[in-house]
């Protein structure tokens, strides 16, 4: 009970850390906006950041994430300190060889594939591409350093880094700008900066356990069983994750052509977006997937449709009334967030028009979020690798039949419809299991997710109709102050939606809400 108890804190804690990571994920983006708004320098520096960031999912989180920590933790339940420090070594050494290599070709020969994404700003394309590659050596070590770490549950200072490489970026942006030729220097230097911090914080902690590791040869390396057995584990997660990282490189692609600051509002859009998944997806989905196992493991498939179900609905509860006041408040969150510096009004309207199209898409990445896991429980990763690639050529092909007409919006369109079609075969493919009672679960959740939305369309009714007044009203007071302008005129809204929808829930006896509240009042102190 005691362990039980421990793993559920430690995954409240990483919750905690992931949602203040994205928040200053945001705030990160909040100052790439005010320092270089959606021009070509934007654009230049957004395409930089995403080469090493594709490998990095592919490095780090495919392998180590994925596929590192059930084979170390095969080692250390045998307690073999000889073989686990062969182990150790052999993939130390594996994963550098391969990581530098990627970043010493990518740095000779990233003339050569930065010109896929256009000729704007290409020279400063390049230079930036170069300073910031040898971040994706830096983040694959930092992963590995995780992979040791979480499998002897320890996750404070893995959750620690990216909060590090963000308040890094931050604050090179702000300090090197005046030092550098333009801002998207500075940046890049934060961002080297910070994937090596990134690692080094997690080494004393790695040495502290134990634990230590060295170079030793390539062939030998390869040989090992350890080794072996990661790259098996690795396949089905690594083909599911390359076809997400190149569907990023298209859509870039397509945005780059589609104008100047199409790639820059996209992502400030989508960081937006993250940021709301952030609050509620990363919780439910920490403690879903071992709740779930644990249910798979013993038989109980009752309580495994139930909590599946439970899971659905709560997501459903939280994203649609997001949605809805979204659509309706989008532009203020802009101005709130972003609107500042170089970031003007083209700017606002660009990102606007990506904002209103990828938040549609919500409740259906976070409910991708809490389906994957239920396949994970059955071990079972080629379910959800599958959908994920359907989702991906979908996308690609609206993305390509959109963007002419609809530039960023129908990027983020096509995203938001691909998101959807993951979820209907995520749904599909858990017919496969009999113990699972799909047709009950996709009944109920259709229904439930219909009446959300008569509620969430209820509650919009009157924030609608004073809008204007409320936001003329604060507008009056100051002029000069964002927090009035925008943000008190949204508190004012949203409380008045919210009140609205928790009222007609409460009145129609709705049980996830009662639940939400008991859940709440029991994180109280006495």
């Amino acid at each position: 009970m005691a362990k039980r108890r421990s793993l559920l804190f430690s995954g409240s804690v990483l919750s905690l850390f992931t949602l203040l990571s994205r928040f200053l994920g945001l705030v990160r983006e909040m100052t790439k906006a005010a320092l270089l708004g959606t021009g070509a320098l934007s654009d230049a520096f957004t395409v930089a950041f995403m080469l090493p960031n594709l490998f990095r999912r592919l490095f780090a989180e495919g392998s180590i994430a994925v596929a590192f920590i059930p084979a170390f933790k095969e080692f250390l339940i045998n307690d073999d300190h000889k073989e686990t420090k062969e182990f150790l070594a052999s993939f130390w050494t594996v994963l550098t060889f391969i990581v530098s290599s990627v970043v010493a070709i990518s740095i000779i020969a990233a003339p050569y594939f930065i010109v896929v994404f256009g000729k704007e700003a290409f020279d400063e394309t390049v230079l930036l591409t170069r300073i910031m590659f040898p971040y994706l050596l830096f983040i694959s070590i930092a992963a590995f350093f995780q992979g040791i770490l979480n499998s002897v549950y320890i996750f404070v200072p893995s959750a620690l880094a990216p909060i590090i490489l963000n308040l890094v970026f931050i604050t090179a942006a702000w300090l090197l700008s005046p030092l550098t030729s333009n801002p998207a220097r500075a940046m890049a230097i934060g961002v080297f900066a910070g994937g090596f911090l990134e690692a080094a914080i997690q080494l004393p902690f790695v040495i502290k356990k134990g634990f230590s590791f060295c170079w030793r040869g390539l062939y030998k390396s390869l040989c090992n069983r350890g080794t072996r057995k990661v790259f098996k584990l690795i396949g089905p997660t690594i083909i599911g994750m390359a076809a997400y990282q190149l569907n990023d490189i298209v859509s870039t692609a397509l945005a780059r052509g589609a104008g100047e600051g199409i790639v820059s509002s996209l992502q400030y859009s989508l960081r937006m977006q993250e940021l709301i998944l952030g609050v509620f997806a990363v919780s439910i989905g920490t403690v879903l997937l071992p709740e779930l196992a644990e249910h798979t493991n013993t038989g109980n498939w009752n309580a495994y449709n139930k909590r599946l179900l439970e899971a659905i609905s709560i997501v459903s509860i939280i994203t649609i009334p997001v949605i809805f006041f979204s659509l309706l408040q989008g532009e203020n969150l802009i101005r709130l967030l972003f609107q500042t510096g170089e970031f003007d009004e083209s700017s606002v309207a660009l990102t606007l028009k990506a904002f209103k199209y990828h938040i549609i898409g919500l409740s259906f990445i976070a409910l991708n979020r809490i389906l994957a896991p239920a396949f994970y429980a059955q071990n079972d990763s080629f379910s959800p690798t599958l959908a994920g690639i359907i989702s991906f050529i979908v996308n690609i092909i609206l993305a390509i039949v959109l963007v002419d007409r609809m530039e960023g919006g129908g990027i983020a369109l096509a995203l938001s419809i691909a998101g959807a079609v993951n979820t209907v075969f995520l749904f599909l493919f858990l017919r496969k299991n009999k113990n699972i009672i799909i047709a009950k679960i996709t009944v109920h959740s259709a229904l439930y997710m219909i009446k959300i939305c008569l509620f969430s369309i209820l509650s919009i009714i009157p924030v609608y109709l004073i809008k204007n007044i409320v936001e003329r009203f604060f507008t009056n007071i100051s002029i000069r102050s964002k927090i009035l302008a925008f943000a008190a005129p949204m508190a004012v809204c949203f409380v008045i939606f919210s009140t609205m929808g928790i009222f007609l829930l409460y009145i129609t006896g709705d049980k996830y809400i009662r639940t939400i509240i008991n859940h709440i009042r029991r994180k109280r102190p006495a």
